[in-house]
């Protein structure tokens, strides 16, 4: 068989990891395990694996601050499986960087569908290396690197953040609704309201926008979604009410 991606597992839940593991090598990956937040970092460090699958109650170094760590220094897939199934622990995992969450008990296919839904939107160096860099004179983007900068500064997003900036990028002069950020950034079986991508697209305009209380980038068009402003470059090119079917919505793996 051959080997899809290396996945690293941290939850001391021996019982939860075995079943866990079982189920990722069937559908065809790698599986390492740690038991402890501490061993899962070394892990990180040494076996460079494709996506984190990551508890939140751990021992040692709990699983928000191995996210935090994990996102302070690479762009590794995450995907919070834990008991903390609140909507304040689920947005705090968002914050922290996570790519997915997911809530105990599992359904292990759908565990197994949401680890390959990640993975889909994690690019390859070579999909990467065939797409030009973007830049209008404001935000210059250089896709492979997944390096932005504003007004000749490099700013640092969060993987998050920065595939709802491509995503929109890659659609300017078409409202991107609530809807299809959610389906396109975080996939097709992720369920929430649109306080997450309000509350993603408020930290994306923090960062790149001069004033973010007058955004000049990101424009909202109220209870429909957002668009990519290229202001003097395509002044009046803005199409309004596009579905996923209707052309010009670019399918974005970011």
């Amino acid at each position: 068989m051959n080997i899809r991606g290396k996945i690293l597992l941290v939850d001391d839940d021996v019982e939860f990891s075995k079943l866990t593991k079982t189920w990722l090598q069937n559908a065809g990956y790698e599986v390492l395990t740690a038991e402890d937040g501490v061993e899962g970092m070394r892990r990180v460090y040494s076996s460079r694996p494709s996506i984190v699958l990551l508890d939140a109650v751990i021992p040692k170094m709990d699983g928000w601050e191995v996210c935090r760590r994990i996102r302070d220094m690479s762009d590794i897939p995450v995907l919070m499986v834990t008991v903390k199934g609140h909507k304040d622990d689920r947005l705090k995992g968002f914050v922290l960087g996570a790519d997915d969450y997911i809530t105990k008990p599992v359904d292990f296919p759908e565990l197994v569908a949401r680890v390959q839904a990640v993975l889909r939107r994690t690019p390859s160096d070579a999909q990467n290396e065939e797409q030009s860099n973007f830049h209008n004179g404001e935000i210059e983007v250089e896709w492979r690197s997944r390096q932005v900068w504003v007004r000749g500064e490099r700013v640092k997003l969060s993987p998050t953040e920065f595939r709802i900036l491509a995503c929109l990028i890659k659609n300017r002069g078409w409202i991107v609704t609530h809807e299809q950020l959610l389906e396109k950034v975080w996939g097709p079986n992720y369920i929430a309201d649109k306080s997450f991508v309000k509350l993603y697209i408020r930290y994306l305009r923090q960062k790149i926008e001069a004033n973010p209380r007058s955004p000049k980038l990101i424009l909202t068009e109220r209870g429909v979604g957002y668009h990519f402003n290229m202001k003097t470059d395509e002044p009046n090119s803005l199409k309004e009410g596009f579905s996923d079917n209707a052309k010009g919505f670019v399918e974005t793996r970011i």
